[in-house]
């Protein structure tokens, strides 16, 4: 359903509304929220409502702090587990600096300038998410622990999935905010789910991923447990990932069908491959953008570590799943949840686009499970490797034009410094392992 500003005001008014959430998504992919009262809605349409930009990683220094956020009234939800009397609403934002331009350094708005690129070619960029996180139990003082209430395994049922019911509430939540969820179910991991929700135009599936965390966040904590998005809390086992669906749509018409051979994709959907393929390493840093990420990608985990495509074998980096005709799509199987998702997806489809502009070719398909090669056979299939950590993840991203081009100036260099602290913090710390190798041991 599609809201105007009238509509918004409209259903405020009528429906004992009394406080609305304005959000936005700091460049690490954290949703940000100002509230207001239903008094001030329409003026926060007209002109905005004023925040501190200084305060927000990667925005803006002191010096030109004051920035603006605008409501986006096509974003209007009912937050469905707050109170139903003076119920909460909340709109997603856009942001504009103090004289009323466009905010370069916004998430959203690096997502609609690579979205009206593709659109100004005749294209729409179509995407489905899935993803991934894990329930653990708090301590007594109501922080987080490592300790999952189950000990289920893939698909598994109640009683041995603790954690049906929360997903259930999770599930019903979301729909009641617009969503149409496409399945839900238990994951690998003890304590782990997954829930799919359907395809989309890419900036609502952005939009969503980020709702999707939040209601996620909070409706586990209404249940006594912690989610967490991290993509590796425990050791030992698969770490958390958000794979991504796409597809390029025309007029309606899905362009990486193959009509004429069976099984395989169209020449549009292996340019756009090829040209994701090519700048996938520069890609990571934003797609994988913990320090903790690269323990998910590793080999034995269910996670890519090769750059390489294929049919239907889950091995490799980027598959093409099993159906075909309308349903075909490409799944990038690298990202995970802490990602910005304006910022992924905008790099993903400049990428595809870059491919198809200059007509790149694709190597063939790898139909052989990659998880666990020698170094011989890795040669002698001729495949390289995602950044084995944030570090050497970041150096690929300052060797890519793409990535700066794409992400601008401003949130490339503000990006790049955040995240080289973040790696140098880790780097100088002493880890609890070191001490248990080497203390006695040296």
């Amino acid at each position: 359903m599609h809201f105007s500003k009238e509509d918004c005001l409209k259903f405020v008014r009528e429906n004992d509304v009394r406080f609305i959430r304005l959000q936005f998504t700091d460049i690490s992919g954290r949703m940000k929220n100002i509230a207001i009262t239903d008094k001030q809605l329409a003026n926060a349409f007209e002109n905005g409502v004023m925040f501190d930009g200084s305060a927000v990683a990667g925005f803006t220094g002191v010096e030109a702090s004051d920035m603006f956020l605008f409501p986006d009234p096509d974003t209007f939800a009912i937050i469905p587990w707050r109170p139903q009397q003076g119920k909460v609403v909340r709109l997603i934002c856009d942001i504009k600096n103090h004289d009323g331009s466009q905010f370069e350094g916004d998430p959203r708005f690096i997502l609609k300038r690579t979205l009206k690129k593709a659109e100004d070619l005749g294209y729409t960029f179509q995407v489905g998410p899935e993803c991934e996180f894990f329930l653990f139990y708090n301590d007594d003082e109501g922080q987080p622990t490592t300790i999952t209430h189950d000990s289920a395994s893939y698909c598994d049922l109640a009683p041995i999935d603790q954690g049906e019911n929360t997903r259930r509430e999770i599930c019903m939540i979301l729909e009641e905010m617009g969503f149409e969820i496409e399945a839900s179910h238990h994951e690998t991991a003890a304590g782990q789910h997954e829930i799919d929700f359907k395809y989309t135009d890419a900036l609502t599936a952005a939009d969503n991923i980020m709702t999707f965390k939040m209601v996620v966040k909070s409706i586990a904590q209404r249940n006594g447990l912690h989610a967490t998005f991290m993509p590796k809390p425990l050791p030992g086992v698969n770490g958390s990932g958000m794979h991504i669906n796409m597809s390029l749509t025309r007029n309606g018409i899905n362009l990486f069908k193959q009509d004429e051979i069976e099984n395989d994709i169209s020449e549009t959907a292996k340019h756009f491959t090829a040209g994701l393929l090519s700048h996938i390493k520069g890609i990571t840093a934003i797609a994988n953008p913990l320090v903790n990420s690269y323990k998910r990608l590793k080999s034995g985990f269910e996670a890519p570590v090769h750059i390489a495509w294929s049919h239907m074998n889950r091995s490799p980096l980027l598959r093409v799943p099993a159906p075909r005709g309308e349903a075909t799509r490409l799944e990038l199987r690298s990202p995970d949840p802490t990602c910005n998702p304006y910022l992924t997806l905008a790099l993903v489809l400049e990428a595809g686009l870059e491919g198809l502009k200059n007509h790149l070719p694709l190597a063939d398909p790898i139909n052989v499970n990659i998880y666990n090669l020698t170094s011989e056979q890795e040669k002698d299939l001729k495949l390289e490797r995602l950044p084995s950590n944030l570090f050497l993840a970041l150096e690929e991203m300052k060797k890519d034009p793409l990535i700066h081009s794409t992400l601008g100036e401003h949130t490339f260099n503000k990006y790049l410094a955040a995240k080289t602290l973040e790696w140098e913090a880790y780097d100088n710390s002493i880890h609890s392992w070191e001490i248990e190798k080497y203390l006695k041991t040296y």
